[in-house]
């Protein structure tokens, strides 16, 4: 039986600017460290008062409004806003909604009221369509879903996804953007989901655009296709576990870090080790 044996090696000093403490920019504490001791401030979530000063009840980062201050911790169960962008599977089909597991505490709902027919037609639900929920989504699907608008709950676009890769990590590592739909030019293309999961697939070549987002393609994903996520799938897995924010430009750089290793070799302790490093270097430069 083969086993792969790996010996000590002498690993790649990679020197990093001081400006990556300034490139982080935010106070960490773990509980019961005392944040400020001015009366001036407002309690917010994970703080409490100890003699007079406020202190830390999480483990996480500070963020001041105004007077509030509250701790924002770096592991939690994800609290959607509008506007997120959230990849979640179908768990369960009831009466005009659905049920969707999304990492949060409790599981999401989608109302069949909330979302686009396939084709785009704008009419009112009727029974009909309550009866052929399932030929929409059923248990199992993925899906990613969208706010139209940041000032108010719904319309949602709705994707179906089709063949790819899930990744979940820490909804505390994805970076908030304008966007979170990237077609990366190494030939795959990426949803950065605000609850920490991530999608994984190879860019289309077209849209479907008649379908309404309910359109599903399953035509056969090439050899170089599938080694392309792959390769992403363990960059993400390794951004994830040295706790690096994800966006677009980390995970492209951490991509083309990992281009000298193999596939199987980048989840390796001290080749991810040499591949961060190198990403966080490219973007503290980046930074400038």
């Amino acid at each position: 039986m083969a086993a792969d044996m790996r010996l000590p090696t002498i690993r790649k000093q990679v020197s990093l600017s001081s400006s990556l403490s300034a490139l982080d920019g935010k106070d960490l504490v773990v509980p019961g460290d005392v944040i400020t001791s001015d009366t001036g401030f407002m309690r917010g979530h994970g703080t409490y008062m100890d003699e007079e000063k406020l202190t830390a009840s999480v483990a996480g980062e500070v963020e001041r409004v105004n007077k509030l201050i509250c701790v924002r911790p770096l592991k939690t169960r994800f609290n959607g806003e509008v506007g997120d962008v959230v990849v979640g599977r179908v768990t369960e089909v009831q009466q005009k909604r659905w049920k969707v597991e999304t990492n949060s505490r409790l599981d999401s709902v989608l109302l069949l009221s909330s979302v686009n027919l396939p084709g785009g037609e704008l009419r009112r639900r009727s029974a009909e369509d309550e009866l052929t929920m399932r030929d929409y989504l059923q248990e199992g699907d993925l899906i990613s879903v969208s706010s139209d608008t940041y000032h108010q709950p719904g319309p949602f676009c709705l994707y179906n996804l089709g063949q790819g890769v899930l990744v979940q990590l820490s909804p505390s590592l994805i970076k908030r953007q304008k966007t979170h739909f990237h077609n990366l030019p190494c030939g795959a293309s990426i949803i950065l989901g605000n609850n920490g999961f991530v999608w994984l697939y190879p860019t289309p070549g077209h849209q479907d655009e008649e379908a309404g987002g309910y359109y599903t393609s399953l035509e056969p994903v090439s050899l170089s296709d599938r080694e392309v996520i792959s390769r992403l799938r363990n960059c993400l897995l390794a951004l994830g576990a040295h706790k690096v924010l994800l966006y677009d430009t980390s995970v492209l750089y951490c991509y083309e870090s990992s281009l000298p290793h193999q596939i199987k070799d980048i989840l390796k302790p001290e080749v991810m080790e040499e591949i961060v490093m190198m990403t966080r270097q490219k973007l503290v430069e980046l930074e400038g």
